[in-house]
């Protein structure tokens, strides 16, 4: 039969062994190509993660190119009970005022335990300043309170239905999806509710007890026009008309110097990774071995930091150096300093000079370009390096399909010439045990005869 193996059986051959390492023979090209395949990924997946190193780094220079991070500001309360928050770019102040009523959701509540009814009604929920249609919802006869709640939260009439304990049944609650007055509703056609709690706005009076007070009102405890760029969040009533709070937005150099320390960091993971994935040292297995792409990618990293900024000199007045070790160094004081010495020169060493023909750019500026160089996503050094690597694996792993192929007809071949030899054997051993049987069946002659 086609594909049989008979192995050793005329012979006493281990024809299978024979085959199997034969075929071990014939499989070193495909072997190596399956070295050359883990290769190729394992440097796709190195330039990949390079890649990304230096996307953190062009993320961390490009902050620092924003005008809005150069002027950082951070808002600050007086109480604990107000929190405050400023955006990049807001003004700076203080504001001080008194938190007169905190906003609250319109709350009705069913005046008695619920009971289901023997008839199907019609609940409407209404707007009260009538600015949308009144939504009906229909609640069949014998409802229970929970088949009422679910239909109406599925009719999505602006309340929340919620059953509540009264600790001797339950009571029906609805409560205003939106806050403030604007969240005031009414209800109709259903059992008798009464009013739990009424919606309210949230009030400060600003600059209260002064000649020129005046009150604000926000739908909800969070307010955001009162100063530009400044969000605050109140979250206690005033206790006394003297009772008030001050908010306070000003610069915020900790921010800065953390944007710098964050381009700082991010550069030394970059040079580092390099390093680790590029090494060329006696005896490195580094995956990316003495890639000259990724050594110069280093070193136009380090080369950023180390050269003059025009005539505003080197950045190590702004605090950052270059070590002997290729290592990226910055000291928090010395920035500070050159910030309150010379704010217009300490942002030159870092952003730039501006933006025209003539403008030499300051070392943010520089990483960013080497960063964009190597990341862009067309163009850049480290996606194609990455895509190189990617198209060498498709094109191994389509060599190697076809050596699958290759190999499995040769086995079959091997399969079916051992197989034949065995078959040929065990004719020539049936032919032979005849003729010896053939042989000893005649008769015997003797001399004396």
């Amino acid at each position: 039969m086609a594909g049989m193996s008979i192995s050793g059986l005329a012979s006493n051959l281990d024809t299978s062994t024979i085959i199997s390492q034969l075929m071990q023979l014939e499989a070193l090209p495909q072997t190596l190509l399956k070295t050359k395949l883990t290769d190729a990924k394992a440097d796709a997946s190195a330039y990949r993660t390079v890649n990304s190193v230096v996307s953190t780094l062009q993320s961390a220079a490009e902050n620092l190119t924003k005008a809005a991070t150069w002027a950082p500001v951070k808002a600050t309360s007086s109480s604990t009970s107000v929190s405050a928050s400023a955006t990049a770019g807001a003004a700076t102040g203080q504001v001080s005022f008194r938190v007169d009523n905190l906003a609250a959701n319109h709350v009705l509540i069913s005046s008695a335990d619920w009971t289901p009814s023997a008839s199907a009604m019609t609940l409407t929920v209404a707007d009260a300043d009538a600015d949308s249609a009144p939504t009906p919802i229909e609640i069949p006869e014998n409802a229970t309170l929970e088949q009422t709640v679910t239909a109406i939260n599925a009719a999505k009439a602006g309340v929340t239905a919620t059953a509540v304990s009264t600790g001797t049944g339950f009571r029906l609650q609805l409560t205003s999806t939106t806050s403030g007055t604007d969240g005031e509703f009414t209800v109709s056609g259903g059992p008798a509710m009464s009013l739990f709690t009424q919606a309210a706005d949230a009030k400060l009076t600003v600059g209260a007890g002064g000649p020129y007070e005046y009150a604000v009102t926000s739908t909800s405890n969070t307010f955001t026009d009162l100063m530009p760029g400044t969000t605050f969040t109140v979250g206690k009533k005033a206790e006394s008309a003297t009772d008030t709070v001050t908010v306070t937005v000003g610069s915020d150099p900790a921010a800065l110097t953390s944007a710098v320390q964050a381009l700082v960091t991010a550069a030394n993971n970059a040079i580092s990774n390099i390093n680790t994935y590029a090494d060329n040292s006696a005896g490195s297995t580094a995956v990316l071995r003495g890639d000259s792409s990724l050594r110069a990618l280093a070193g136009q990293i380090a080369d950023a930091v180390a050269y003059a900024v025009g005539e505003d000199g080197s950045a190590a007045v702004a605090g950052l150096q270059l070590t002997r070790d290729g290592k990226i160094t910055f000291d928090a004081t010395a920035f500070g300093d050159a910030l309150k010495a010379d704010p217009a020169k300490a942002q030159r060493l870092l952003n730039g000079s501006g933006a025209d023909d003539t403008a030499v750019p300051g070392v943010a500026q520089r990483l960013l370009a080497v960063a964009k160089s190597a990341t862009d996503a067309t163009t850049g050094t480290l996606v194609n390096l990455a895509s190189g690597k990617d198209s060498q694996a498709t094109d191994l792993q389509t060599r190697i399909d076809d050596w699958d192929i290759r190999l499995q007809m040769r086995q079959a071949t091997l399969t079916s010439q051992f197989t034949a030899m065995e078959s040929a054997l065990s004719k020539l051993s049936s032919q032979s045990t005849w003729l010896t049987q053939q042989l000893g069946s005649l008769p015997s002659w003797s001399s004396s005869s």
